[in-house]
Formats: structure tokens, sequence, C-alpha cells
């Protein structure tokens, strides 16, 4: 599956007139089958033994390439280091409050929200985040381990 959502991205990247480039093609790969929401600093320390002459400007520059062509969304947290998701219809997101693990899980009933929110206040509605925070299966084991 992973295979046609590149074949898929690479496509949209050569309609907009977008070069595929060796460095591109990885790091929308990486993004394609980490599926972890990962930084760009992430995304260059994973490819920096493969390209070693690709520096993080190079990672954060494609990123705004993908972003501009719909293939990821950035997503910020305050002052933290923007995260990048390559799934990009609507979905939510779990977030771990101990290590900052990502995971995407799906739930049809938000669109009302949006409605509800416009019809409230009278905004116009462009799009909508939602974040579940809590403490993944992985640190609740690990805190259970400490704590014997």
């Amino acid at each position: 599956m992973s295979e046609l959502h590149l074949k898929d991205a690479l496509d949209t990247l050569k309609t907009t007139g977008v070069r595929i480039t060796p460095q591109r093609h990885a790091i929308l790969e990486y993004l394609i089958e980490s599926m972890t929401h990962p930084t760009a600093d992430e995304i260059y320390k994973a490819l920096e033994g493969k390209f070693p002459n690709m520096s993080v400007a190079t990672v954060y520059n494609n990123l705004r390439v993908f972003r501009e062509a719909g293939l990821v969304k950035e997503l910020t947290y305050g002052d933290a280091a923007s995260r990048f998701d390559f799934v990009t219809n609507d979905h939510y997101h779990m977030i771990c409050q101990c290590c900052g693990k990502i995971v995407d899980f799906h739930y049809p009933g938000l669109n009302e929200v949006e409605q509800f929110a416009s019809h409230v206040t009278g905004y116009k509605v462009h799009s909508h985040r939602l974040e579940v925070y809590g403490t993944c299966q992985d640190c609740l084991e690990n805190a259970g381990k400490q704590v014997l």
C-alpha cells in the first residue's frame, strides 16, 4: 500500500512541476513508511547515512514543497518542533505526554462540531484539529517496571 501512496505522491509532485531528486524521493518515502509524525531533524538523522551531503535545510525545504503540494500536514505544538504527517485526510491524534509519540485515530462525528461552531459564532470554518493526550502503553509498562 505504501508503494501506491509513494507513486501517487510522486505523480502529484510531477504534475505541479516539481523535479524528483533522490533526496526528495527518500524524504517522501520515509514519511510514508514511518507514519510516526517525525520532525525535520528526525527525518534528517534517519537519512543522513544515505545522503551525507544533505543538510537539515534541505529537509525543511522539501517538507515545505510537500506541504504546498498538499502531500503533508505540518503539526505545530507551540514552541516544540513541528511534526509532519503524510496522512492529510481528516483524522485525529492521540499524543503521549511522556514520550511524545503520536498515533492517528479516526472518528466520524466531528463535522457536526464544525457546523455547530460556525452557526454559534458566525465564523466560516476552514478546518479543525483534535488532539487527545494520555500515556502510551509503552510508557505505562516502563513506569510499572520502575515501580517494582
